[in-house]
């Protein structure tokens, strides 16, 4: 009796230590945006694969990338990332091939996300890097109040008579762009020295108009709302306009004639994810019809399954890898610690 006693206590530990090894083992670490992974759709993951999710939010794609490159992504296992911003993450060996077969859901998608070999910066050697998740063109929300003629371009930022009423996203690589765009530069992306000088002197132009800066979606609604702002640069698109609509606000919202950026979050998977099958399992889980209709109706994003709002006509410039990223960074830093404010406290 003694004995079965002993054997008994020894199955016990190895079934305790053997719990533990599987607990920590089954943990699922996410880096995303804001909306990307809400807590319900964590709860029903975790319950539906008897394992822990851990989730990190970030704001903006240069705290992406700070958080990912510190120790090879090794803190993380899947992430979400622009097509643009996925090729850093490749050339850098922080993002790991994904098996496009382990996808299943892949077949809800329409058929230009499907056929993901035309969408540029997703595929690398051969080897696919990024699931489509979400999308959306960067507009231009306005007060209709506020103007007697609907702006038609994205010029109307650096107009005098909207001085101190202008709120830009606060994200060094979009700006240049979007300026070079105003510059009529055939590739807004790839800048040469004498177009990137051209840039600088371009964005340096809006110091003048004494602009507030944003992050977070969230955040551009309070500062819009509180400073009865004229104009964004609505980095974040229809999730914006629809948190906006939400507080009854007469505002409207435009793609400038001189075309919107607009970028496509993707699903990636880390180099060093600790357990790869559940990652895939993760990504899978969002292309879910449920899941994605959710997004969408709660972010104002359209999804990757739904044909979205884009008119036929609408010119959309997909977001590309910039030429040199951590200079458009370091200028961009130097750019806004001039007249421009960052308005951290909106209840100020």
């Amino acid at each position: 009796m003694k004995t079965l006693n002993q054997l008994g206590a020894v199955l016990f530990i190895i079934v305790q230590l053997t719990q533990a090894v599987w607990a920590a083992d089954d943990v699922l670490r996410i880096i995303a945006w804001h909306g990307y992974a809400d807590a319900d759709w964590v709860a029903e993951f975790e319950r539906d694969h008897d394992v822990r999710i851990e989730v990190s939010f970030v704001e903006s794609d240069d705290e992406l990338w700070e958080k990912l490159s510190k120790n090879h992504g090794a803190d993380y296992d899947v992430f979400a990332a622009n097509t643009a911003e996925l090729q850093r993450y490749i050339s850098h060996d922080i993002a790991a091939p994904i098996k496009i077969n382990k996808i299943s859901n892949i077949k809800n998608q329409l058929p230009r996300f499907r056929e993901t070999e035309k969408i540029a910066g997703l595929v690398h050697n051969g080897n696919l890097y990024g699931i489509p998740f979400t999308y959306s063109e960067m507009g231009l929300i306005y007060d209709s109040k506020q103007f007697k003629t609907a702006p038609t371009s994205m010029s109307a930022l650096w107009q005098p008579e909207n001085k101190g009423k202008i709120i830009l996203y606060d994200g060094s690589n979009h700006n240049f762009s979007l300026a070079a765009l105003l510059l009529e530069f055939s590739n807004p992306f790839q800048l040469s020295n004498d177009e990137m000088s051209k840039t600088v002197k371009k964005l340096l132009q809006l110091r003048s108009q004494n602009p507030m800066f944003y992050t977070g979606p969230e955040e551009s609604i309070r500062m819009f709302l509180k400073h009865k702002a004229a104009l964004m640069f609505a980095n974040y698109g229809q999730q914006q306009l629809k948190q906006l609509q939400k507080t009854n606000s007469d505002i409207a919202y435009i793609i400038p004639k001189e075309g919107a950026l607009a970028w496509l979050d993707c699903w990636g998977i880390t180099v060093a994810a600790k357990n790869k099958s559940l990652a895939e399992q993760w990504i899978n889980f969002t292309l879910e019809k449920n899941i994605s209709a959710a997004l969408s109706r709660r972010q104002g994003l359209p999804n990757t399954l739904l044909a979205g709002h884009l008119k036929e006509d609408d010119k959309i410039i997909w977001l590309e890898p910039s030429e040199d990223f951590a200079l458009r960074s370091q200028y961009w830093e130097r750019l806004r610690a001039g007249k421009a404010r960052r308005q951290n406290n909106t209840s100020q």
